[in-house]
């Protein structure tokens, strides 16, 4: 059976069972924390979900209460626990939003957008030798471990290059695999409906990982966690464990701590997310290993994720919940709030203010606690300037020197879209395929993309 058919068939196979298994009780839809935000408030929860599993079986488009419920989904998982038949509406849900992006995507040519979009991030922010160390695929040979970084992660280069330090710290040998031509697959499968590229995507990446006979894959990507371990789960055979890299660190929290070389007096609140509390419990475990640092507080938010497949599927909601974030680290008169994903780093360095409390990630505090300076946060330099003329100002010698020319005034214009992943929004039309000529920076035109994969 060729890649494609595989895809479809495991896909089809899936989608039988929730089918058969699925009662259509509607207690995933009661339990929702973004339903009271969108049009599924109010609507009968049985309704709502024998809607999806219409658009499941039939591949006809959903009312607008179950539309609203489905892209709403921010991956918290709650619905998973609700289930009196051992039914993971989570994963019943991405498979409705790849079935709905079949019929029309709204998100056309993410990939595309994405890629050029990563590029120009990274290319603003390193050296060339570390930018050609995250972007440029690395020769498969046998090895322990694979860090896998996933695509966006690479926005904030920074948060790689301290989990590189701490993986050198503990004297690991390892591969680096990730950026656009390791994509997990979700963007083609799940946002833009194309599921036998998304197979082609997810196999490719897959086999890469098998190339180098490690025994582990340390993942970072919490949306590559639920696309290659959930939603795919079982697509192909694997020879390795997959896993978060927060799991495995703290496999060795013992042979952290006793390399640590300096104590961290500050005052931290974790920012953490229900839909993969192992991870936030992972990450609050290890703060608490290094010396003088207090966790005062772990606030867990509902989604998986932030960004553009977590709680920004549901504004509203997801509003809220910063918010009271944003108080607790105020109320606990904390020195700084620790973030825990890229998407989530993103998303709080701008609430940074002199005076104030900082923003910096878990890996920044274990870089420090073992006696390596964090790696400089570019990203959240070029944000606290504001203004696009000097962003720019800054960020062109950066382009250059990584051989990327992009016009000063399209960047100006176009900027704040990029940095704030716009593109998963239905933005970022400047960087698709079919943007006329003369709009697209031609040294961003065609990144490193696997084939077939758009």
């Amino acid at each position: 059976m060729n890649i494609v058919a595989d895809a479809e068939h495991h896909v089809h196979g899936e989608i039988d069972q929730l089918l058969s298994a699925c009662t259509r009780c509607g207690k995933c839809v009661d339990v929702c924390p973004v339903v009271p935000y969108g049009a599924a408030s109010g609507a009968d929860s049985r309704a709502v979900v024998a809607d999806v599993l219409q658009l499941l079986g039939e591949n006809r488009a959903s009312g607008a209460a179950a539309s609203a419920w489905m892209h709403g989904c921010n991956g918290c998982g709650d619905c998973i626990e609700a289930c009196p038949e051992g039914v993971n509406p989570r994963k019943m849900l991405m498979l409705a939003n790849m079935r709905d992006a079949a019929i029309e995507s709204r998100t056309p040519q993410l990939f595309r957008r994405m890629a050029r979009s990563i590029k120009l991030m990274i290319a603003m922010q390193l050296l060339p030798q570390d930018y050609a160390r995250l972007f440029t695929p690395s020769r498969p040979r046998k090895t322990d471990l694979v860090f896998y970084t996933g695509c966006n992660a690479l926005r904030t280069p920074n948060l790689m290059f301290n989990t590189l330090y701490i993986l050198d710290a503990l004297e690991l040998d390892y591969e680096v695999v990730g950026g656009p031509s390791s994509c997990c697959g979700v963007i083609a499968s799940k946002w833009e409906g194309e599921l036998p590229v998304g197979g082609r995507v997810t196999a490719h990446t897959l086999k890469r990982f098998g190339d180098f006979e490690a025994e582990k894959v340390l993942n970072w990507c919490p949306t590559c966690d639920l696309h290659l371990n959930e939603t795919m789960a079982g697509f192909r055979p694997r020879g390795y464990d997959f896993d978060h890299v927060t799991a495995y660190l703290l496999e060795r929290a013992d042979e952290l701590r006793r390399r640590f070389v300096r104590g961290i007096p500050r005052r931290v609140v974790l920012h953490a997310h229900h839909g993969m509390p192992e991870v936030g419990r992972n990450v609050e475990a290890l703060l608490r290993s290094i010396p003088d640092l207090q966790v005062v507080e772990t606030v867990l938010e509902s989604s998986y994720t932030c960004g553009g497949s977590g709680c920004s599927r549901s504004p509203q909601l997801q509003a809220v919940e910063h918010a009271h974030l944003l108080d607790r680290v105020r109320a606990t008169r904390a020195d700084a709030l620790v973030t825990l994903y890229h998407g989530c780093h993103m998303a709080f360095i701008g609430h940074e203010k002199p005076g104030g409390f900082e923003v910096v990630n878990f890996t920044d505090l274990l870089a420090e606690a073992l006696g390596q300076p964090p790696r400089p946060d570019r990203l959240k330099q070029l944000r606290h300037l504001e203004d696009w003329k000097l962003i720019v100002r800054e960020a062109q010698p950066w382009l250059l020197r990584n051989g990327v020319r992009v016009d000063s005034d399209w960047l100006e214009r176009y900027g704040a879209e990029i940095f704030s992943v716009a593109e998963f929004r239905g933005g970022l039309d400047c960087l698709a395929s079919e943007a006329p000529p003369g709009r697209t920076p031609d040294a961003i035109q065609n990144p490193s993309i696997p084939k077939g994969s758009a």
